[in-house]
């Protein structure tokens, strides 16, 4: 079969990637046409556009970008109709992926989402578009399936393809002394920073991770590099720091990291199921006032990080926007770097939450639940 996929930033590619995996065994005549990036094109997938072209964050970005957005939209509306696939899998990015979906079907053809947009969150009438523009979805929280239910959305929970992506994860089984032997690292223990994948974001939150630096001068920061960007993106922001950045690391360095400062996203969940202390970092462009109208207009969950919706708790420490401040960053970081009661209770929330996403598998299970519609239709 033809398969046409959306992905829009790192993580889409990722989880998608494996998914793409999973068709491949199960159908031998899979081909596949993309919009994602290196891990989806190595596994067969024809690259029409990267993701690092097509992500932006935020009511600034997308303003200041909307010329390109729709560029964008009319090249991949094209680009559909001339591949005609048997089917469109769109991964999250819900802002262009809804719209794609709604173009889709009007034109006939069968649409998927595969984790689909986290709508119960925020912005929810949009639930009617997956219900008018979608013919399956395939979730990886098990609240989301209950969730669409109760719109008359029909979505399937399989797991969650992180499970799979670590479970698959190279040099699981490496030392310390290895790993840092490997990347050229000293033998101070890490913090990990995971700045996100956005251009926005490292602009925005990494700069206040750096700010950690020299206040904890034993341990050596260490920057996750994005699959989206290089050394240069980087450089003007740790220019005269000891910090360094490792790339296509990003596992490997949380499973050997003390603790890790993270963005908010499914990088908060990858760092609890790695078994690595976080405090989650977000903060984007206007201040107490994108903080009031995420708050009191469009977030509708009490929590920003996945760990803490799924453990239904403050497991993890969320500084966003407005409850952001240097000072709380610096005292939940020491916490969880000495030993004592804030890291304990921490990784015995882990072990909850390991309990609760339940084992690998997700991919080849949606795998299998996508073929089987295709075929029963």
């Amino acid at each position: 079969m033809k398969y046409y996929l959306i992905a829009g930033e790192a993580s889409g590619d990722l989880h998608a990637s494996n998914l793409m995996k999973s068709l491949k065994e199960l159908d031998d005549k899979a081909e596949f046409r993309i919009w994602g990036g290196e891990l989806m094109e190595a596994q067969g997938g024809h690259l029409v556009k990267h993701y690092k072209d097509t992500a932006f964050m935020g009511a600034w970005d997308v303003l200041m970008n909307l010329n390109t957005i729709r560029k964008n939209f009319d090249l991949c509306q094209k680009d559909l109709l001339a591949y005609n696939p048997d089917v469109l899998i769109l991964v999250d990015y819900a802002g262009f992926n809804l719209r794609m979906a709604k173009f889709a079907h009007e034109k006939g053809l069968k649409v998927f989402y595969y984790i689909t947009p986290k709508l119960w969150a925020w912005n929810r009438k949009r639930v009617k578009k997956v219900k008018a523009h979608v013919d399956r979805s395939f979730v990886i929280l098990p609240f989301e399936a209950d969730f669409f239910s109760r719109y008359g959305v029909r979505a399937d929970y399989s797991g969650n393809p992180v499970l799979d992506a670590i479970h698959n994860r190279k040099n699981k089984d490496e030392s310390f002394e290895v790993f840092v032997k490997r990347n050229n690292l000293d033998s101070r223990p890490k913090v990990a920073l995971l700045a996100g994948s956005r251009k926005s974001e490292i602009k925005y939150v990494l700069p206040d991770m750096l700010r950690m630096v020299n206040k904890f001068p034993n341990y050596q920061f260490v920057i996750a590099g994005a699959p989206s960007f290089a050394m240069n993106d980087y450089e003007p922001y740790i220019k005269g720091l000891d910090v360094a950045v490792v790339f296509n690391e990003t596992y490997e360095l949380l499973q050997q990291a003390r603790a890790s400062l993270v963005t908010s996203g499914t990088a908060t969940l990858e760092t609890a199921l790695l078994n690595c202390p976080q405090v989650v970092c977000y903060k984007m462009w206007g201040g107490a006032f994108s903080d009031f109208i995420a708050k009191k207009l469009l977030i509708k969950v009490p929590y920003i990080s996945l760990v803490n919706l799924i453990l239904e708790k403050e497991a993890v420490k969320e500084l966003f926007q407005k409850s952001f401040s240097l000072e709380l960053l610096e005292a939940e970081l020491a916490g969880l770097l000495s030993e004592g009661k804030r890291r304990d209770e921490m990784m015995a929330d882990y072990r909850e939450l390991h309990h609760r996403m339940g084992g690998p598998g997700s991919s080849y299970k949606t795998a299998q639940l996508i073929l089987k519609a295709l075929k029963e239709d």
